[in-house]
């Protein structure tokens, strides 16, 4: 289940192709994602770059100074799409490890664009890199047992399909996308709805054939959960004993381990059955990856 691959129908760009494998989900939103982050930043005009003779072209490499997993990609091949005049050169594809002082593209054409795009470019791929990055320490962490990494809807505002997409790179795997692909029935929906198992009842009714995931608090509403035989249990900050115990209280269910969980307590989980691990610092605990895009004097 750890393997460093995303589902099989979200394979992973390769081979300098930003974005040709992109999943449909990270695609809907990039080109307008782009096109706000290139208008909240040009406003009216570079003035800086308008120093620059409008003909002048030139040659720029980007490098990372730190390990990181590639992934950005096809967001950073967008914004100099919509700015035209620029061609970019991808040396190693989304999912890939480099190591520090590693030139992973180089860009070429009107020097005037490729100075205005440059910070935005280099905002998404530090930004995705690093969630790639985090996702391939959280994924080596579990490796070689039955725990399966998932991420959450704990995104940076308007990166969610991005961010997903780069948890993929790092070789973990999407939990709900957002609100409208599968029902996840916590502690206030269980309030306002009456019970678990009202809760459950109301989600099969209204949404039929929809994934239906509980939140759980204690073994007792686990019991009630579990007579219902939801798609997926998630044990809120369960201890490991608590854990063990739901490991067989619940057979007809997938369990998915979440809250005050660290790594190495993953690590330790039950190893005789399948399990989920959700985390949101994998998308909102990252630390941006330290990278440089400089000219080429002479241009390449």
């Amino acid at each position: 289940m750890n393997e460093r691959t995303p589902h099989s129908d979200a394979p992973l760009p390769s081979e300098g192709r930003p974005g040709a494998l992109l999943p449909e989900y990270a695609r809907r939103h990039l080109q307008g994602t782009v096109a706000f982050a290139i208008e909240e930043d040009l406003g009216d005009g570079d003035l800086t770059a308008g120093l620059i003779p409008e003909d002048s072209t030139a040659t720029a490499t980007i490098l990372t100074r730190e390990q990181a997993v590639l992934c950005g990609s096809a967001w950073a091949e967008e914004v100099f799409r919509q700015l035209g005049g620029v061609t970019l050169e991808w040396h190693a594809g989304d999912g890939d490890l480099l190591e520090p002082g590693t030139t992973f593209c180089t860009l070429r054409g009107n020097t005037r664009r490729i100075l205005t795009g440059e910070r935005i470019a280099l905002n998404f791929l530090q930004t995705l890199m690093a969630t790639a990055t985090t996702a391939r320490r959280y994924a080596d962490a579990v490796a070689g047992t039955r725990v399966t990494i998932l991420d959450t809807r704990k995104t940076l505002p308007g990166l969610r399909d991005a961010q997903k997409y780069a948890v993929l790179c790092g070789g973990c795997q999407n939990h709900r996308l957002g609100l409208y692909d599968a029902f996840l029935i916590k502690e206030n929906h269980i309030t306002a709805c009456g019970s678990i198992t009202d809760a459950i009842r109301a989600a099969r009714e209204q949404g039929p054939g929809k994934k239906i995931i509980v939140e759980v608090e204690n073994l007792d509403e686990l019991r009630e959960a579990a007579a219902l035989e939801p798609d997926q249990i998630m044990l809120d900050n369960f201890t490991p004993a608590m854990i063990a115990e739901a490991v067989d209280l619940a057979p007809q269910s997938a369990l998915e381990v979440s809250g005050n969980c660290t790594l190495e307590d993953a690590r330790a989980l039950p190893g005789n059955r399948d399990l989920y691990l959700s985390s949101g610092a994998l998308t909102k605990n990252v630390q941006a990856v330290d990278l440089s895009l400089r000219l080429v004097d002479p241009p390449l």
